[in-house]
């Protein structure tokens, strides 16, 4: 995984880099397999412009072919990948962005050599070198040129049955590890309990005791509501009923988003190969997001908690 991940960051920095490279890129690992689909869309927003790409990598038993294996979706979030012109590099928060993009050009490699896993693998991010950056505490955030509601359009799709999303998550003071850690498992509104077979992939597959990512309730509700959020990772949890689990790319102590010279390859490397063992586990059955006895359970006892997805309006 390590060689995709430096060669999708020596694609990704570059300050004219597009959607329509990165997905030329992807074609041509695949030697445009046309059963690796690619989509690039073009959005502008109040503050500028962003591509986002889709990647859909299908497996021998995929949804897509008939088939029912599960479908996992992959989203790099972040707010921009540079920030320019106000800093010349690659920024820190773009890691969410290698990751998915070193995991597409895994995958379609894979199936290129014949290992092609059971289920649909989609992989969503955008690509936007040139994004403006904003407040926050305790580090400066990077911004994006388009709104949250815009994102979880391009990036949450209807057929992920579960969805990891990676994202940048240094500018905290709630996980101090280098590396990367998992969230708890979100589903519907509920911050359910850390998943045993994530935790079990996530050990072996870095040979390390594993991290878990704190969460508060406000962290999973929608962006624009005035609440403090540890950052975006989970925002993808308010437009899908599936299972979400942040994969938090973290250090020992806070990073801004705009840095640049932050980002490590081999920190990104662990956290891209662990979405990759997690959408094998998840293809072949082995691995589930979440308990559905103790959901369904937990629904029954205390009622939705979808209204934790939506900002209420005043009756003012």
């Amino acid at each position: 995984m390590l060689k995709w991940v430096i060669d999708a960051y020596e694609l990704l920095d570059n300050p004219s880099v597009s959607g329509a490279r990165v997905a030329d890129y992807i074609r041509s690992i695949c030697n445009d397999d046309d059963e690796v689909t690619t989509e690039v869309v073009k959005i502008t927003g109040t503050k500028g412009v962003t591509d986002f790409v889709k990647f859909v990598i299908p497996g021998a038993r995929g949804k897509g072919a008939g088939g029912d294996s599960p479908t996992l979706g992959i989203i790099g979030r972040l707010g921009g990948i540079g920030a320019r012109p106000e800093r010349i590099g690659y920024v820190s928060d773009g890691d969410g962005a290698v990751a998915a993009v070193a995991c597409a050009a895994k995958l379609a490699a894979m199936k290129q050599a014949g290992d092609q896993l059971p289920g649909d693998v989609i992989i969503a991010t955008h690509i936007c070198p040139n994004a403006p950056t904003r407040p926050h505490d305790p580090v400066p955030f990077m911004d994006s040129p388009v709104d949250m509601n815009t994102m979880n359009e391009h990036e949450v799709d209807s057929a992920m049955d579960a969805i990891l999303s990676i994202d940048t998550t240094k500018g905290n003071t709630v996980i101090n590890t280098r590396g990367f850690a998992i969230s708890p498992t979100v589903k519907q509104g509920w911050i359910l309990r850390v998943a045993p077979d994530l935790l079990e992939i996530m050990g072996w597959s870095t040979g390390k005791l594993p991290a878990v990512l704190p969460l508060a309730t406000q962290d999973i509700t929608p962006y624009g509501n005035g609440a403090h959020h540890v950052n975006s990772i989970l925002q993808p949890c308010i437009a899908t009923n599936a299972p979400v689990v942040g994969v938090a790319i973290t250090a020992e102590l806070p990073v801004p988003g705009c840095g640049t010279g932050a980002s490590r390859e081999v920190d990104i490397e662990e956290a891209a190969r662990f979405c990759l063992e997690v959408a094998k586990g998840v293809g072949d059955g082995s691995c589930s997001f979440y308990n559905e006895k103790e959901f369904e359970t937990l629904t029954s006892l205390y009622g939705s908690m979808t209204h934790l997805s939506t900002i209420p309006h005043s009756n003012e």
